[in-house]
């Protein structure tokens, strides 16, 4: 696996990544790490490799866009001196567009957002072991739908951004459309985007593949 003993893993994002975490940070006890996909791979990652002691810190905020993100890139990410990032952001910069057309102001374009996510990974890479990049997605198996194209085209913005920088990628996207072969997208998110606890495992397994994770360690051979 990629963490070594003691890394500390800083993950951050959106509502998605947010799900009702502690504020300041989204560290400690009393579902400190939120609801969600982090708090899931915070539990397997101390199950099964409990010996590396490594540290997770959620600092997703709801409503949340790239442009946002740069905003508080340095106090909530590079003071906390991670070793890992993972970033997954991209929704609300597609959402907005389609549920507040007329407010444009709210609206982030695929120009800015792959400036903004490509700088950040370019101040972040020097300072870290690794960053993951996540896609954002949207829970429409209708590729043609106005709302899962745009999302498509950001998803990619995201894989050209990874290459670019030779970061680990994860396309949420993918995982999603393998699980909406077999369930109708409300039954894994009521409005589409956030996810209940099978949507979130989804989130995290992607993550953890993408880490290296090995899902038979330790387990006892019958």
């Amino acid at each position: 696996m990629r963490l070594d003993k003691g890394d500390k893993l800083v993950m951050i994002g959106d509502s998605i990544t947010d799900c009702e975490r502690a504020r300041p940070v989204g560290e400690g006890l009393f579902h400190a790490l939120g609801k969600g996909y982090v708090s899931y791979v915070d539990g397997l990652l101390g199950s099964v490799y409990p010996e590396l002691g490594v540290r997770v810190v959620n600092m997703g905020v709801s409503g949340n866009t790239v442009r946002d993100l740069k905003g508080r890139w340095q106090t909530d990410v590079l003071d906390l001196k991670p070793d890992w990032v993972s970033v997954m952001i991209g929704t609300n910069d597609v959402w907005r567009q389609f549920d507040l057309p007329a407010i444009k102001e709210s609206h982030v374009y695929a120009d800015e957002y792959e400036a903004a996510l490509d700088e950040l990974v370019a101040r972040t890479k020097p300072e870290v072991k690794g960053i993951v990049l996540m896609t954002p997605f949207y829970l429409e198996p209708n590729r043609n739908d106005a709302m899962r194209a745009a999302m498509d085209r950001y998803g990619e913005i995201v894989k050209r951004t990874a290459e670019r920088h030779g970061t680990l990628f994860v396309d949420t996207q993918a995982e999603f459309d393998r699980v909406m072969e077999h369930l109708y997208p409300a039954t894994i998110a009521w409005d589409r985007v956030h996810p209940n606890a099978a949507g979130h495992m989804t989130l995290a397994r992607a993550f953890l593949n993408a880490i290296g994770f090995e899902w038979q360690r330790g387990v006892p051979r019958m």
